[in-house]
């Protein structure tokens, strides 16, 4: 069977950043009018994130500011193509690739709206070709860059000899909702910050990289209700059903040993845990899961705590760690994300 193999993975962050210590003060003022209760609760969930750091497509001030939902998604289109492009052509770059050569684009995004869809500008930016096949993934949440690397892996089996992109690009800042004083709210504002990837894949049969030996999306039934957003009139306002962690932990078994067992794998057999950060508690959670089975995710804490979750593209980030460490030929690795839906997306890789 055709393989298809990770040939590269860029990281792409905007050029606002702030520690979580300066964030502290912004939110402070922001609530200085709730119950005294309400907003100390609210300083000991950003402290307690697990995320010391995180990157902006805005200054701060401009993130406290009042203004419309049109006024922020034109700043998240705005710098979507910024960072879409940078990404792109950072990886492009560093696998030696031509922008002309690749076959397909896929372009992942949730936390904006852009018709036509950031893929159609990177055709013209970055100069690719005229044929190239376009799939914009706009709804899967913190899922999409697993999704997204599902999707080339299929046209890439599909076609021998060929190239695609994945290009990830979010932020949670531009969804900030700065009268919406809900629980989801305050706990996503922790967590979340903004960046960008992108991973290039490839069926050509010389290509270098960790293999793709398999992939599937696996669905909660009954759970639309967890996550997601809803859309308002100020904006897309965050659903975060704090059972999120619970509910992984029951469907962890069924998520991860029937998917090795048929590629012929099991969890012994997988060196390498490429994990999604959805937060500090979901960490835990799985940790906890994978620590009984004698793994670690510190690649996961570590890009956490560095960069926030950024939806779609905190994964991709977590899998460039791995790109760039010393592994042995045959080890395999699995990469794991959950998003609305409910959902879980996993690939399994061997180098």
């Amino acid at each position: 069977m055709n393989s298809v193999r990770v040939v590269q993975v860029s990281k792409q962050v905007p050029i606002y950043s702030r520690d979580t210590s300066d964030i502290i003060p912004f939110i402070n003022t922001w609530l200085s009018g709730r119950d005294e209760r309400f907003r100390r609760k609210v300083v000991k969930i950003f402290e307690g994130a697990g995320v010391d750091r995180r990157f902006g497509i805005m200054d701060i001030e401009e993130v406290f500011m009042a203004t419309s939902f049109e006024e922020k998604n034109a700043i998240y289109a705005r710098e979507a193509k910024i960072l879409g492009k940078k990404a792109l052509v950072k990886a492009l770059a560093k696998a030696n690739w031509q922008s002309e050569s690749l076959d397909f684009i896929i372009a992942v995004s949730c936390t904006g709206i852009m018709i036509p869809s950031l893929d159609a500008y990177l055709v013209d930016t970055v100069g690719l070709k005229q044929n190239i096949v376009r799939l914009p993934v706009t709804e899967m949440g913190c899922a999409a860059g697993v999704s997204g690397l599902i999707y080339a892996a299929n046209f890439l089996r599909a076609n021998p000899g060929k190239r695609a992109a994945v290009v990830a690009v979010e932020s949670p800042t531009a969804t900030f909702q700065l009268n919406d004083f809900s629980m989801a709210n305050m706990v996503s504002a922790a967590i979340f910050g903004d960046g960008a990837a992108c991973v290039l894949l490839s069926s050509e049969s010389d290509s270098q990289g960790p293999k793709v030996i398999g992939e599937e999306m696996y669905h909660f039934k009954d759970a639309t209700h967890l996550m997601g957003f809803d859309l308002t009139n100020t904006g897309l306002k965050m659903i975060l059903d704090p059972a999120v962690p619970q509910v992984i932990a029951e469907h962890f078994p069924k998520i991860v040993h029937p998917f090795l067992q048929k590629f012929d794998s099991n969890i012994e057999k997988v060196n390498h845990l490429i994990f999604h950060p959805g937060g500090r508690k979901i960490v835990q959670t799985v940790e906890e899961l994978f620590g009984k089975l004698g793994k670690n995710i510190d690649d996961t804490r570590e890009v956490l705590r560095a960069y926030g979750n950024m939806s779609s593209v905190t994964v991709l980030y977590v899998l460039e760690r791995f790109l760039e460490k010393d592994i042995e030929p045959g080890e395999q690795g699995m990469v794991l994300s959950f998003g609305p839906g409910f959902s879980a997306q996993r690939v399994l890789l061997e180098w």
